[in-house]
């Protein structure tokens, strides 16, 4: 019996510049990545809000933050027909997703590796 097989590890990635010196601008972790997904999938940075229980005031100002420390816009506003994910902003979206799964997958080997 392997007492060890339930085991997974979690891997939580942050994205940092290395130009910004503000706190808490220029960090792309967990939670700036869902809310850009949400804009993807809703066209909407309220709806995108509304769906992680977080107020609209916030979630603007999360974005203009991680903005601010890249140096970068990741989405455009439209008005009233909502927002969309610039091209740099789908960039970070995927290369994120991308980073998070490889290390997970690695990590998860390298734990199973050192458990048997």
């Amino acid at each position: 019996m392997n007492e060890f097989k339930d085991l997974n590890v979690m891997v939580r990635i942050t994205i940092e510049s290395n130009t910004c010196t503000e706190p808490h601008q220029g960090m792309l972790g967990k939670g700036v990545v869902q809310l850009l997904e949400g804009i993807q999938e809703t066209g909407s940075l309220n709806h995108a809000a509304k769906d992680l229980a977080m107020a609209y005031s916030k979630a603007w100002r999360i974005v203009r933050d991680t903005e601010a420390g890249f140096g970068f816009p990741l989405i455009v506003r439209d008005g009233a027909r909502g927002s969309t994910l610039t091209p740099e902003g789908e960039k970070l979206v995927s290369a994120y997703r991308e980073v998070q799964d490889a290390t997970t997958e690695f990590a998860n080997g390298k734990l199973a590796e050192l458990l048997k």
